[in-house]
């Protein structure tokens, strides 16, 4: 039975190699199929838009990174003080300081979590932001040139099929 199932998993992932492999002969076959390549990587990057954002999450997380790489600099000069005086100190004042250097470093690395987290999250708002906008834009593009079929990123690209650029220019064009 479980062979029966596993053979049928084969199956249907045959198949889905099949139609990746077939799809763009079949495309081929309809000359009159326009088909365009967008780099969404260079969009994010380089438009106007995309530099707007990275200044507005610069604006709004390098106080907390800032603070994050303090706290982490205080933790380690404490740390490499307790090195040193740890010879000198009573058993349960070394254990007590210890105790709080690992607090604080558990504390700092929670707060660096919650500052990946945030900032992740908001790139991925930023972003969303930015693909919205692009993707009516690519559809005016489409629209204009007659163009079939835009895909994101392509292993080959002949450079007459990248508009990329245009849908930099145009984003930098909005308001």
């Amino acid at each position: 039975m479980r062979l029966l199932h596993s053979s049928k998993w084969i199956q249907i992932g045959l198949l889905a190699i099949a139609t990746v492999i077939l799809a763009p002969a079949a495309f081929a076959q309809d000359a009159g199929t326009r088909v365009a390549v967008v780099n969404s990587e260079k969009v994010f990057n380089e438009s106007n838009l995309a530099k707007a954002m990275q200044t507005r999450l610069q604006n709004e997380f390098t106080k907390r990174q800032n603070d994050l790489r303090d706290n982490a600099q205080k933790i380690k000069a404490a740390a490499e003080k307790l090195d040193r005086d740890a010879a000198v100190m009573t058993e349960a004042d070394r254990v007590r300081r210890q105790r709080e250097l690992a607090d604080q470093d558990r504390e700092l690395q929670r707060k660096q979590r919650e500052f990946t987290e945030d900032l992740n999250q908001r790139t991925f708002e930023e972003r969303a932001k930015i693909a919205e906008k692009a993707n009516l834009v690519l559809k005016q593009i489409a629209e204009q040139r007659k163009i079939d079929i835009i895909i994101q990123e392509a292993a080959y690209l002949n450079p007459k099929a990248d508009v990329t650029d245009d849908v930099i220019k145009a984003l930098n064009s909005l308001k």
